[in-house]
């Protein structure tokens, strides 16, 4: 029975690794489990799964809960310490990364530094410190497994083949809600249109991001280090249907591809079983009934957020740690109706900008270009609003 670490557990992802747990009765112990401040959600869960230790980054939610869980033996710890001690648990085999956002960072890498697996499905850890990541990674003897479907697409693309014969990855993106509006169209659109993504289901700041296209910037980061390949060797295509998760050509220009219905579950259970392949009971692919598939060039004048991910990976350092945190800081001021949708890209470009780069050589370096950058784009957002 392999024991599992679910970071995040109250969120899509959490809960869709809990019910391949469920799926699979006798085959995942939950160990650990962590969540921001749903203290509800997370006492179900405990009751249900009786993890050795939980933890909630906010502590109110934490001394909530444990007034409410009096009766059972499991630890409840709180705060940023508590989450990554959870990601320390000394049986756990593999963790699966799953908060959103850069909160992410210091957790996952106490779940590295402890020797175990990661299944990552957050990307922004790897986008602020991926080198490090990797390196500690390397050091310690673990492996990172990529949940995000992209990444995931590629790691299974990449299966069997020769790294050496690899000519470029090619990430695919939906385009979002909003990839038919115009630039005027963009200006004015409210967040509960922004949030109605055509294609998948998932928690509002990563909808965002996708409607933005800020979500490939990261990924294409992102797997620049997964993957050890150069920023020039990563391309994006929209892909309407998203069905083809993500490809990868060779040098003899062949392409090979991972497809699948869009459903988180198939890529959480790669990575949870990995090097096997689990059952599902899910729908079959049926292409003849979609009919065909689509693709276009991506439109960087509507949607800059993908090159400043570019940008961003070019400059290196901490700037993509800086490039994350300004989005974290748009997008939330965007969700509380604070600034306009385009306001995101200028927001974060003009944060790039003031940043002065440096090598992250710890994570302290990572974690403090995190909090300059948050400081300046809500200085930015607040000079916006007014």
């Amino acid at each position: 029975m392999k024991k599992i670490v679910i970071l995040g557990s109250t969120g899509s992802i959490g809960t869709n690794t809990l019910d391949i747990v469920d799926r699979f009765p006798g085959e995942f112990q939950i160990v650990g489990l962590t969540a921001g401040a749903n203290d509800e959600k997370l006492e179900e869960q405990i009751r249900r799964y009786k993890p050795t230790v939980v933890a909630l980054s906010n502590a109110s939610a934490a001394a909530k809960l444990r007034d409410r869980c009096r009766d059972l033996s499991t630890e409840i710890l709180s705060g940023t310490d508590g989450v990554a001690e959870v990601a320390q648990v000394p049986d756990a085999e593999l963790v699966i990364s799953a908060i959103v956002g850069g909160a992410g960072l210091v957790p996952t890498l106490a779940a590295i530094r402890s020797g175990k697996h990661v299944a990552l499905a957050n990307k922004e850890p790897m986008v602020m410190a991926g080198k490090l990541m990797q390196e500690e990674a390397r050091k310690h003897g673990v492996r990172i497994f990529p949940v995000d479907s992209e990444h995931s697409a590629i790691f299974q693309s990449l299966e069997g083949h020769r790294r050496e014969d690899v000519r470029r990855l090619i990430l695919t993106a939906s385009g979002g809600p909003l990839w038919d509006f115009s630039r005027e169209q963009l200006q004015g659109v409210k967040p509960e249109r922004a949030l109605q993504h055509p294609n998948w289901k998932m928690g509002a700041k990563i909808t965002i991001d996708s409607a933005t296209l800020m979500n490939k910037g990261l990924e294409v980061v992102e797997a620049r280090w997964l993957f050890d390949i150069a920023a020039s060797r990563i391309d994006v295509l929209i892909h309407r249907e998203s069905i083809i998760h993500s490809l990868v050509e060779y040098e003899d220009r062949s392409i090979i591809a991972q497809l699948g219905l869009p459903d988180m579950r198939t890529p959480i259970s790669y990575a949870m079983r990995y090097p096997e392949r689990m059952p599902l009971d899910l729908p079959s692919l049926d292409l003849a009934a979609i009919g065909k598939l689509t693709f276009f060039t991506p439109d960087h004048d509507r949607f800059p957020c993908l090159n400043l991910g570019y940008e961003a990976l070019r400059i290196g350092g901490t700037m993509p740690a800086a490039l994350n945190a300004a989005n974290e800081v748009a997008v939330e001021a965007y969700l509380q109706e604070g600034i306009r949708f385009t306001d995101i890209a200028e927001v974060i470009r003009s944060t790039m900008e003031a940043h002065t780069p440096r090598e992250i050589e710890s994570i302290d370096d990572a974690l403090e270009a995190d909090r300059w950058a948050r400081e300046k784009a809500e200085a930015l957002v607040h000079a916006l609003a007014r």
